[in-house]
């Protein structure tokens, strides 16, 4: 018609556009656009064989293998002799779940302790306490006596072939950045060797990271026998224990876990940390509450607890034994007679004592006497009669002479009244006919 004009017919692209939101980028738009050609190029492709794409794959596999283990050696430039021993690790993953550097300490929720608390128990700590000896001090101390040439070195190494010596170095550097996996075969072969400690000594221990620490000490307690296991957690595990403590006031949940796996080892654990840690003079309440957790925590044969009660109540008195002492009386074995008279000797050698007692060590009569009271005999009790005479505390002196009190001796029989209907069912007199077994005919050969 005259006058109006013709609709123009809309282009494809045109189309497009007007589908497009006001608020698109161009970003989005052109991705359209290229995804839209893509599609259309691919149809024109061939398709890969099968066969083929899983060749394509091998081949990249490798290469990309190929790639990282020449840019690993360039790192830490290893010969054909340690890759040997590093690759020929145990088939065994030491799988290490969730003890990462992140997760770097572990919190027991203890809280701090007072200024009062720590001279209360300062009075029980030796002054003539002298510093903890490590494997790095013992071994210097040996090779320097033997070489004299070595006395001039700072860290002397001790005299084995030069491979073996560049292997555990190496194995040393990757235990001193380990975090989780598998561990080198070859920390798993000291174990076997006889001169361990110094082929120990030549890996640092004392740089490792703590979650090698827990490898560590979970390969050795299980294949070290108890006076070897003692003395790498004597000399490795108690002063990397330590020395976390005093820096950072708790422990890392990796080692925390090391110690529990050094129970394992019942003789080498009390032997190797606990005696030692009691006779240092030096222990103090943080390290008591975090060894002890442990204690509470970890079931522990009867004999190895008896053993240990009677070795700590025959050492010198400072402050955090009878800690140790109440943890294992609160476990409550049946204790035999030998191990209750040490205990009761230990605690009569306060009777002369002037100093006035803290009070963990009136807490830990207190649970002795609770827990064995009916074990001990009348002149045991006298003695300790007598002892809370000159040894007193307001509140638990009092528990500890009500339990004595309302207690039979060791030996006597506990009074038992019956009632009358049990006694006439214990006395009736049973029929011989229940007991009576029936002729059974038996066949004639």
């Amino acid at each position: 018609m005259v006058g109006k004009k013709r609709k123009q017919q809309s282009t494809p692209q045109q189309k497009l556009q007007h589908q497009i939101p006001l608020d698109a980028d161009d970003d989005s738009v052109s991705s359209k656009k290229i995804a839209r050609h893509s599609k259309q190029h691919q149809k024109g492709d061939k398709l890969i064989s099968s066969d083929l794409s899983s060749k394509i794959l091998k081949e990249s596999l490798n290469q990309q293998k190929e790639i990282l283990q020449e840019e690993e050696e360039a790192e830490l430039n290893i010969t054909p002799f340690s890759r040997v021993a590093e690759e020929n690790s145990d088939d065994e993953g030491y799988d290490f779940d969730g003890f990462l550097e992140t997760l770097s300490s572990h919190d027991l929720g203890i809280e701090e302790i007072n200024e009062e608390d720590e001279a209360a128990l300062a009075v029980f700590f030796g002054s003539d306490a002298g510093p903890q000896l490590t494997l790095t001090d013992i071994i210097i101390k040996k090779i320097k006596e033997k070489d004299l040439q070595a006395s001039s070195e700072e860290r002397p190494m001790p005299k084995f072939d030069d491979g073996i010596i560049d292997v555990y170095k190496r194995v040393g550097n990757v235990l001193s950045r380990y975090t989780s996996g598998k561990v080198p075969k070859a920390l798993q072969r000291i174990a076997i060797m006889e001169r361990w400690e110094e082929v120990l000594y030549i890996t640092e221990p004392e740089k490792w990271s703590p979650n090698a620490l827990y490898q560590a000490t979970r390969i050795f307690a299980s294949r070290f026998n108890p006076s070897r296991a003692q003395r790498f957690y004597k000399l490795v595990l108690l002063p990397r224990v330590r020395e976390e403590i005093q820096k950072n006031k708790r422990l890392h949940r990796a080692i925390y876990e090391a110690v529990k796996k050094s129970l394992y080892k019942p003789a080498g654990f009390f032997k190797g940390i606990l005696f030692p840690l009691c006779q240092s003079q030096t222990c103090t309440l943080i390290e008591a509450h975090i060894i002890g957790s442990i204690i509470q925590k970890v079931s522990i044969p009867p004999l190895h607890s008896s053993v240990a009660l009677m070795t700590i109540a025959g050492m010198d008195y400072y402050g955090t034994t009878s800690f140790f002492i109440k943890l294992l009386i609160e476990k409550k074995y049946a204790l035999p007679y030998r191990v209750l008279d040490a205990l009761v000797a230990h605690f009569m050698r306060f009777l002369e004592d002037k100093r006035a007692m803290p009070v963990i060590w009136h807490q830990t009569l207190l649970a002795f006497v609770q827990r064995y009271k009916n074990e001990l005999t009348k002149a045991d009790k006298n003695n300790l009669d007598r002892l809370m005479h000159q040894q007193k505390h307001y509140l638990v002196t009092p528990e500890i002479r009500r339990e004595l009190k309302n207690s039979r001796h060791r030996g006597e029989k506990e009074d038992i009244t019956l009632q009358a209907p049990l006694i006439s069912v214990i006395n009736k007199p049973i029929k011989e006919d229940r007991w009576d077994i029936p002729d059974v005919p038996m066949e004639e050969d």
